[in-house]
């Protein structure tokens, strides 16, 4: 991966940089942050993704679910084109949470909702 980078800017003629601020400004920003989330006991992870499909909300922060998808995890994919990635672990008792979004705010407002879901299990 690291030689296709180089190969990538030398190609350019540009430092990572400019690459990076370039797709930003053409894509927008992005946010990521994951966090783990203990739960007080163990859960069966089909039935918890089965739980946070059913029960998905229909916006977080205000923001639009716009579909759900359960390929490793459960996935809501948001208006702003933002994420939220809950995946309950197979081994342990805790969710992996993992957010992405145009702001801070947006990751830390996923994040939070994720804390919730925890909160409740």
């Amino acid at each position: 991966m690291g030689l296709l980078l180089l190969e990538i800017m030398a190609d350019a003629g540009v430092p990572l940089h400019e690459l990076t601020a370039d797709i930003q400004r053409e894509v927008g920003p992005a946010c990521y942050a994951r966090t783990d989330l203990r739960l007080r006991h163990a859960v069966v992870k089909q039935e918890m993704v089965h739980r946070l499909v059913d029960d998905a909300p229909p916006s977080i922060g205000g923001v639009v679910v716009r579909q759900v998808d359960t390929l490793d995890g459960v996935k809501y994919r948001m208006e702003d084109d933002g994420w939220l990635l809950i995946r309950p672990s197979g081994t342990e008792p805790v969710l992996r949470v993992y957010a992405e979004a145009p702001t801070e705010q947006g990751v830390k407002t996923l994040l939070g909702y994720g804390e919730e879901v925890a909160a409740r299990t």
